[in-house]
């Protein structure tokens, strides 16, 4: 008796676990999970923050729209504490312990080439708003920041019309200031630039001690020709670079600086008086004026409960990149990854300048180009912009290795596809 007793019990206590573990499931599948992978700790904290709390804000304006397919959305948001093999295993996570339809994160270029192939493995998507060196184009990937062609090479041009003969290439020492630099390296040159007129310097995250970079950058600007530093340096450097070119009395008059990774949130934090006519290259600038622009600032000073939080053009890219995925999973009547991805190229979605971003076949999306020059109030001011959007180039025009490549995830299926040999040498649908 004892032991019927014992199996009884044992059956009994099998079946409420089972029951449990259902309503878990039941109750997990009542919502559409969606992750947010952005250093809240560490040298990237500085710009990554806000970029987490965009995330959450666009995701509770959607719910207040009803969610999404009858469902809620439901943030997972996770911190990589700016530590690039940590982004690697928190997307393992999310993919496999959390099931979440969709990644919104990364800021680094070194911490989107760690989740790259854990998306890939794990068939997930991952939207990416950051600017960007182009040389990739994933199936699982979508860049909604700028590629080279829309930030790096217009900044050049614009400087170079302003009368620039000499160049400094400036940035923090990872894969995308080295890239980017190679293809500048490589315009510049085919632009009639001689190699003793480009100076290429590059410091590690978190770099403070500037007085002899800033002192070589004086000197070779003191050569007779006009210099310009074009700044790929990421992250909290920045604050003391730009003091020090402060110290050293380096103004935008004597050497501009263009820079590719400070927007109004970094600018927020430091004194900007002695930045006042450096430039900075981006795809949306706070002080544009538009409806949607207007709008956007009034909801996002609401929903921090702070009227003095700025925006910027990172958080722009993850509004367009949310609206996109919010249009395909409501095309495809799925969250399935597969599903999304075919349904998300050709959608279009209201910028924040008064255009429309589309999603192309190489997974990159058109944009607008802005120059701005930095004010005392620490906003940017836009000196010139494109006349029209600019298409995403995933493969650089001015590479040996990369001027035959073409990405096509349409008709082609493949993201490097060889115009010349015609083949696909990577990832294929």
């Amino acid at each position: 008796m004892k032991m019927k007793s014992l199996l009884k019990n044992l059956s009994a206590g099998v079946m409420a676990a089972g029951l449990a573990m259902s309503a878990m499931t039941a109750q997990a599948a009542d919502t559409i999970k969606v992750g947010i992978l952005h250093s809240l700790s560490g040298t990237m904290a500085i710009s990554e923050t806000t970029l987490k709390d965009t995330m959450l804000m666009l995701i509770d304006e959607q719910n207040k729209k009803g969610g999404l397919l009858g469902k809620k959305l439901e943030p997972v948001v996770v911190d990589p504490a700016s530590n690039w093999p940590l982004f690697a295993e928190k997307t393992r996570e999310l993919i496999q312990k959390d099931h979440v339809a969709a990644i919104f994160g990364c800021w680094t270029s070194v911490s989107r080439k760690s989740v790259l192939p854990v998306v890939e493995e794990l068939n997930g998507l991952l939207f990416y708003p950051v600017q960007y060196e182009g040389e990739e184009s994933s199936k699982n990937v979508f860049y909604t920041g700028a590629a080279p062609n829309q930030q790096a090479i217009p900044a050049v041009d614009y400087l170079m019309k302003q009368g620039v003969k000499r160049w400094v290439l400036a940035g923090t020492d990872y894969v995308y200031p080295r890239t980017t630099n190679k293809i500048l390296e490589a315009y510049l040159k085919a632009k009639g630039v001689a190699q003793g007129d480009i100076m290429i310097n590059y410091t590690p995250f978190g770099h403070s001690d500037w007085q002899s970079i800033v002192a070589d950058i004086k000197k070779f600007g003191s050569a007779g020709k006009k210099t310009a530093v074009v700044s790929t340096i990421n992250g909290d450097a920045n604050v003391p670079f730009y003091k020090e070119l402060g110290n050293q009395g380096i103004t935008a008059e004597k050497i501009p600086v263009v820079a590719f990774s400070v927007g109004e949130e970094e600018l927020s934090g430091i004194d900007t008086k002695p930045l006042v006519g450096h430039l900075a290259a981006w795809n949306y600038f706070m002080s544009e004026k538009s409806p949607a622009n207007a709008e956007f600032i009034k909801k996002w000073k609401a929903f921090t409960k702070n009227p003095k939080r700025v925006t910027n053009d990172p958080m722009e890219a993850h509004v367009i990149g949310f609206n996109l995925w919010v249009q395909a999973v409501q095309k495809a009547k799925s969250t399935d990854t597969d599903k999304v991805a075919a349904a998300i190229i050709g959608l279009k979605t209201p910028n924040l300048t008064g255009g429309m971003a589309e999603m192309l076949p190489n997974h990159h999306i058109t944009k607008p180009v802005l120059i701005g020059e930095i004010q005392a109030n620490g906003q940017i001011s836009t000196v010139w912009k494109t006349k029209g959007l600019v298409p995403g180039d995933a493969w650089s025009d001015f590479l040996p290795g990369s001027k035959d490549i073409v990405a096509d995830w349409v008709k082609l299926k493949c993201g490097n596809y060889n115009t010349v040999t015609k083949k696909c040498s990577g990832q294929v649908f």
